[in-house]
């Protein structure tokens, strides 16, 4: 896991950035599919893409992409539905053709049947080769919540009430909030070749301590990303400073940059 902690919200971005563009390149003639988040966390990321996309070039083309979730009972175009965010917020932006951009139906009538339909998809499509994160305050990725299964594929999650509370200030009415969600499960998220989590602030520190040095545990969900191989971890000074190796992390990525180290004679 690669820790890097950025000083501003212009970094953060450019880190996240560059892994999808790597990403991207790595992939070309084979064409990339993603694996998008909503939320804040990655907004400045997608940002910074649509950026590149106008002024340096940077094609999505051939790009497939699916969504980590939905809420249950929303359907494609309400203003609140992670189908609508991911299209304003990033891929009606840049040339992704826009079928190809998928998330689970909210508003199926079988919500279990269509959650396992998306996991099929997802395997169908050959897999992600990059996933981007959050994370939540209680360490939940996707809404993969506290007590979720490390082994867990997409599925129908009920909500927490902190969860609930949160999503509340996005509602005009607190019954209007949705109190379910499909979404992609801990096992599904890891099958993901590569993946990027990007954290801001203070109130996500101890998720961010925990994701990074503590235990593998379904207390913290976040954590069964120590399982995977390859994983960037992007965050700010806030979001670092419940974290015990951060001069470890800092200085770890300082030799990256600077080159081999002459061996002692």
């Amino acid at each position: 896991m690669e820790i890097h902690i950025v000083t501003d919200a212009v970094e953060r971005a450019g880190v996240v950035a560059d892994v999808f563009v790597r990403t991207l390149q790595e992939s070309v003639g084979s064409g990339t599919v993603l694996g998008l988040a909503t939320g804040s966390s990655p907004v400045p990321a997608y940002t910074e893409l649509i950026r590149r996309h106008r002024e340096e070039g940077l094609s999505f083309a051939g790009v497939r992409a699916f969504l980590l979730d939905e809420y249950v009972g929303l359907p494609p175009g309400h203003e609140q539905s992670y189908h609508r965010f991911i299209r304003e917020n990033f891929t009606s932006h840049v040339d992704i053709d826009d079928s190809a951009v998928l998330s689970p139906d909210g508003s199926a009538a079988d919500p279990a049947a269509e959650a396992a339909a998306y996991d099929r998809r997802i395997t169908e499509a050959g897999g992600v080769d990059l996933q981007i994160l959050g994370i939540g305050s209680n360490g939940h990725i996707a809404f993969n919540e506290p007590g979720s299964s490390l082994a867990s594929r997409t599925r129908v999650v009920g909500l927490t009430r902190r969860t609930i509370a949160d999503n509340a200030r996005f509602f005009e009415n607190s019954e209007d909030v949705p109190v379910r969600a499909l979404s992609q499960g801990l096992g599904t998220i890891r099958e993901a070749r590569r993946i990027v989590l990007t954290a801001t602030g203070e109130g996500k520190a101890e998720a961010v301590a925990q994701l990074a040095e503590g235990a593998i545990s379904a207390r913290w969900p976040a954590t069964s990303l120590q399982l995977h191989p390859d994983v960037t971890v992007v965050v700010d000074e806030a979001a670092a400073s419940r974290l015990e190796l951060a001069d470890y992390y800092r200085y770890a990525r300082g030799l990256e940059h600077s080159g081999p180290v002459a061996p002692h004679s």
